[in-house]
């Protein structure tokens, strides 16, 4: 049975013959009962019966050649393949070059076929805009473009935006300082010369080597940033937000995993740890209605409705407390009922008062958390904690972070270690310390 070689013209790309391991000339055998790996052998060991293993000379065969027509009479299944490698390599419209890389047939010959069979033809008419569309892929993976549908913002030069897209410019599809941005100044100077030595030329090339490798990585972060969407971060920052915080948390830790994965099978991560999240946050309420010895939905709807003005008196007897150790100051009073009414709106708490401390200085008032990237990471104690000691929320996020981690590796954190871990306020760093204590995040050592 004759089949179609899958291979190219040069002989070095085709595999050695099993029994003589000289290279395969067509047409040559391939052995139709052995696999996964094929035994192929030239015309000289078939007819002396080469057996190797499992493979016997009796055994079933095919005969790969490429010698035989397909399109045209006068141009066998090798040349057609020849063609279509010779005009990828040189170009549609190029026949001289075409011509000479086949070398069985003349430019006119060429053109000829090629406009007849795979331009002209309907069946093959969508040859020539499969190669101009792999051609505009290839040229394409330079830029990293907005999709169609969206409005690329064209931020002012060192704007708030500007930085937030990393200087992303989106009237040249590229950035204005790349990863790496001076990795050409140890090759400008660069220079060979015929009087080099070996050692020096050898030197030359790895530098050469080495600025290859820092381009691929450009191109490897590009491809990331286009291919997940970072490049405007805050719309990125809000497809985050629809998560519930624990996702959100989640989604954070693992983004730097997404380098080697793809968007989709990442956002599929993702969507199936919020699943999760969803199920488990269900399966929680189903057993508290259990204990509870709540048997079906419609007392379920009466137990959470009980529940709820359970919380609310709860609520009201803390406030009162409140209300009575806060009677005697007058101002502290106010930053409370300030408070009150934030959370009665629905809004974030700011008390804007300005309070006095015991030596008589004018403290500043409470930091204003309202759009500050972060915010809605931090539940309300944090953000308390934030206004309180006037730091932002993402500073926050990283020293906590921070005094975690070392908390884990110690076993246990001290207030000196955490003074000497982040370089702050000692005064905010007691006030985090002790948060964190009480929160139930870190331990004492």
């Amino acid at each position: 049975m004759d089949r179609l070689a899958p291979y190219g013209n040069d002989p070095y790309d085709k595999p050695p013959c099993r029994g003589c391991s000289s290279y395969l000339v067509e047409p040559y055998i391939k052995c139709a009962e052995c696999g996964p790996t094929p035994v192929l052998l030239c015309l000289q060991c078939f007819t002396r019966g080469f057996e190797y293993k499992k493979h016997q000379s009796d055994h079933k065969y095919e005969i790969m050649t490429s010698d035989f027509p397909v399109l045209d009479p006068g141009w066998t299944a090798q040349e057609e393949m020849a063609l279509l490698e010779a005009v990828m390599d040189c170009g549609f419209g190029n026949w001289q070059d075409v011509a000479y890389q086949i070398r069985t047939k003349s430019k006119e010959e060429c053109e000829g076929h090629y406009m007849k069979n795979f331009i002209n033809n309907p069946l093959f008419s969508s040859t020539l805009l499969s190669l101009r569309q792999i051609e505009e892929a290839r040229s394409a993976d330079t830029a990293i473009p907005f999709r169609p549908t969206d409005d690329p913002p064209r931020p002012a030069f060192d704007s708030l935006l500007s930085r937030d897209m990393a200087g992303y410019m989106p009237a040249r599809a590229d950035f204005m300082e790349e990863f790496d941005n001076y990795a050409e100044w140890d090759l400008k100077d660069i220079d060979f010369v015929d009087d080099d030595s070996d050692i020096l030329h050898a030197l030359k090339v790895a530098v050469v080597d080495i600025y290859h490798s820092r381009l691929k990585e450009r191109q490897r972060r590009k491809k990331i940033i286009r291919d997940h969407g970072l490049i405007h971060l805050r719309k990125f920052q809000i497809l985050e937000r629809r998560y519930p915080k624990q996702v959100q948390d989640l989604h954070d830790s693992m983004r730097r995993f997404a380098r080697v994965v793809g968007p989709t099978e990442h956002d599929k991560f993702i969507e199936s740890h919020a699943l999760e999240f969803e199920l488990r946050r269900e399966i929680r309420r189903l057993q508290e209605y259990r204990r509870a010895g709540i048997q079906s939905f419609c007392s379920a709807k009466v137990y959470e409705r009980m529940k709820r003005v359970r919380e609310e008196e709860r609520r009201k007897r803390t406030m009162l407390c409140d209300v009575l150790q806060l009677i005697q100051d007058g101002r502290a009073c106010q930053q409370w009922l300030h408070k009150q009414a934030a959370i009665d709106a629905g809004i974030s708490p700011v008390v804007t008062s300005i309070t006095t401390t015991a030596s008589g200085r004018r403290s500043a008032p409470p930091l204003n958390l309202t759009g500050l990237p972060g915010t809605d990471k931090l539940d309300d104690r944090e953000k308390e904690l934030c206004q309180v000691v006037r730091l932002v929320p993402g500073a926050y996020l990283e020293y906590k972070q921070a005094l975690l981690n070392e908390c884990r590796r110690q076993g246990g954190l001290r207030l000196a270690q955490a003074r000497a871990l982040i370089k702050i306020d000692v005064n905010k760093t007691r006030k985090i310390y002790d948060f964190l204590i009480k929160e139930g995040y870190i331990n004492k050592a």
